[in-house]
């Protein structure tokens, strides 16, 4: 999003969460169920990740109020915030790219970076995120 810089701090605020507002009015993810989300994990490693990652097992949960998710390397075992639920799918499949890259890189490394960002419109889905955790 781009901010015109005249704007104050006060009005980009207002602009911003009205757009955020209007966001979630229109855009759901259509993943569901936590079987949604194993399904979809299936799917970004064939078609993103080339096959590389592991999936054990992938679930919403409510206890992730300070990540989106998170993923424990030695299981495969991944958690999405519920938060998500509400976020359009390129956005939620950006955060499953991210924790299913963990399962074959488990750092931060420019290595893991080339691999999380092959997911189409990942820079748009961490601008998305950075707006939603700012403005909710």
């Amino acid at each position: 999003m781009r901010i015109p810089a005249a704007m104050t701090a006060a009005e980009e605020e207002k602009a911003v969460g009205e757009i955020v507002a209007k966001l979630k009015k229109r855009t759901t993810s259509t993943a569901t169920s936590d079987a949604d989300l194993v399904e979809r994990a299936h799917r970004l490693n064939r078609t993103v990740l080339e096959g590389r990652a592991r999936v054990g097992s992938v679930r919403w949960v409510g206890n992730q109020n300070a990540r989106w998710g998170s993923c424990t390397v030695s299981t495969a075992d991944i958690r999405i915030s519920d938060r998500l639920r509400q976020v359009p799918d390129y956005v939620l499949d950006a955060v499953l790219v991210h924790e299913l890259t963990h399962t074959f890189i488990p750092d931060h490394s420019p290595e893991f970076w080339s691999w999380a960002d092959k997911t189409p419109l990942a820079e748009r889905a961490r601008g998305y995120l950075e707006a939603y955790q700012r403005w909710g």
